[in-house]
């Protein structure tokens, strides 16, 4: 498989609008890749809160249009980030949005974690409480969202519902950039899974970005790494690796604890 994530710059001074034409016109440049992938609340940026409110938009709304569009018009599976979701009943969700290459929408996750420590994200929005995986033509991803990195019983939910790359869309501060590149080699090693991890650039709210996309194998070893500006990394991987590790180095298997034991 091909998969490109795309490391967009969220800065204060472009609209939203604009920057959503522009990333439309980013995802129609992957064109030939199996797998394209955003980051974290692009739109509005991880970090400004004030804006969530303002900008949040229905699950069918100006994002998903434009992005359904671009993902038909490139003919790939797009995991088109996150975007501030306002539900019927007024509610705010941080939510995934996972696109065929027919347009179509596959799949939508609400955040489980909640970022804020009782501020910001953790109050302004609401929880998600499902697993979310989508089946592509060689892999099953599970979705995830960044501040869901630090609970690895949520990936081992994802593992126990089939899945074999994770895909982790973030608006990651640049203060904390080690654990974000530690805690994705840890989830593929402990999983035996790929990890797909992107995020932003610029800065959101006077928070700089972390940037440094990563795309880690299920031995733990980085297949590629972004920088820290606005960057397209582009990678070629096995999906059928996920099975050759996990059949040469069964722990999975060995798992005692947990309500749910794996597949054998």
């Amino acid at each position: 498989m091909r998969a490109s994530l795309l490391q967009v710059a969220v800065n204060e001074d472009e609209p939203v609008e604009s920057r959503r034409r522009r990333v439309a016109a980013l995802v129609r440049d992957q064109a030939g890749a199996d797998l394209v992938v955003l980051p974290e609340l692009w739109t509005t940026g991880a970090f400004a809160y004030e804006a969530f409110g303002a900008e949040a938009e229905p699950l069918e709304g100006p994002t998903h249009e434009a992005m359904a569009k671009a993902a038909s018009e490139a003919g790939v599976w797009l995991h088109a980030g996150s975007v501030p979701e306002r539900a019927a009943d007024g509610t705010l969700y941080n939510t995934s949005l996972v696109f065929s290459p027919s347009g179509e929408l596959a799949a939508s996750y609400r955040k489980i974690h909640r970022f804020g420590f009782d501020k910001g994200e953790a109050v302004l929005m609401g929880a998600g409480e499902d697993l979310v995986t989508v089946r592509l033509p060689d892999t099953v991803v599970g979705v995830a969202t960044c501040y869901d990195l630090r609970f690895p019983e949520l990936f081992r939910g994802l593992v126990d519902a089939g899945a074999e790359t994770f895909v982790v869309p973030a608006g990651w501060p640049e203060r904390r950039r080690a654990h974000w590149t530690l805690l994705a080699r840890a989830r593929a090693v402990e999983n035996q899974a790929y990890v797909l991890a992107c995020g932003t650039a610029g800065t959101h709210a006077g928070v700089p970005q972390a940037g440094h996309s990563v795309v880690v194998d299920p031995w733990g070893e980085v297949l590629a790494e972004a920088g820290s500006g606005e960057e397209v990394l582009t990678v070629d991987f096995d999906p059928a690796t996920v099975a050759g590790t996990r059949d040469r180095f069964p722990a999975l298997k060995d798992r005692v604890l947990g309500l749910d034991r794996p597949r054998r």
